[in-house]
């Protein structure tokens, strides 16, 4: 990288802070390290890192409710969550809140390294997902759909999406009428590289709908396909322009 990106690690563990902060310096990034959640939300509003490393379980308020109050916010830095329990729904939950990547502890510092590059990547490059640069436009329902603003327009009115949202809202609406798997949906979202779990993207696809449709509970937009996975109906006469 011609510059470095500056990452943000929220951990309780100064052992473990230590040892990223010089990781992470030798990977060419500018890291700044906290012990809790407080400082870097003050911090916020006027300093802009380029990734965040935030851990579940941190002293006061926890690594969950963090994430959403920055999602709610309408803040899209990219959060990588850290996570020392095992059970796979913390990290479902995680991914529903807004963060981009997890990682279970223990886990080696080379790891989170090439995961933040990933991340960052992504944000980057017109990787799948990516805003395009021609400017489509994606029109259903009430909703309009600006690849390359990465914005999306309810009744007039902007609702916020996480990278995740957009990513996966942007693949849906490229390939309207085709039914799409699970798998399938995650390369396209997220890079033929990524891991995450199904149910993941069954909360982010729930997630959706609630944003775009009428009634989530009868989509009429983002179908499930049973026995495949989802397609995305744009109504009659609507698609991209």
């Amino acid at each position: 990288m011609s510059q470095s990106s500056l990452i943000w690690v929220i951990d309780d563990d100064p052992e473990l802070r230590s040892l990223l902060a010089e990781y992470l310096a030798r990977e060419n990034f500018d890291v700044r390290t906290f012990s809790d959640a407080a400082d870097p939300l003050r911090r916020l509003p006027r300093e802009r890192p380029d990734l965040i490393v935030l851990d579940l379980m941190l002293p006061g308020e926890d690594g969950l409710s963090v994430c959403r109050r920055i999602r709610g916010m309408g803040d899209e830095v990219p959060i990588i969550m850290l996570t020392a329990r095992s059970d796979p729904i913390d990290r479902v939950i995680g991914i529903e809140t807004g963060a981009d990547d997890y990682l279970g502890k223990p886990f080696l510092p080379r790891e989170l390294a090439a995961r933040i590059h990933a991340v960052l990547r992504r944000r980057r490059m017109p990787t799948p997902g990516a805003p395009l640069p021609d400017g489509q436009i994606v029109s259903f329902g009430n909703c309009r759909l600006d690849l390359a603003s990465r914005s999306l327009w309810r009744e007039g009115e902007r609702v916020e999406l996480t990278t995740g949202e957009f990513s996966l809202l942007a693949a849906l609406a490229r390939h309207p009428h085709q039914p799409l798997t699970r798998e399938r949906l995650i390369e396209l979202a997220r890079g033929p590289e990524a891991e995450t779990y199904e149910r993941s993207m069954d909360v982010q696809i729930s997630r959706l709908r609630r944003l775009v449709e009428p009634n989530p509970t009868r989509p009429r937009h983002i179908q499930t396909v049973w026995g495949v996975g989802y397609v995305f109906v744009p109504e009659s006469g609507e698609a991209i322009a």
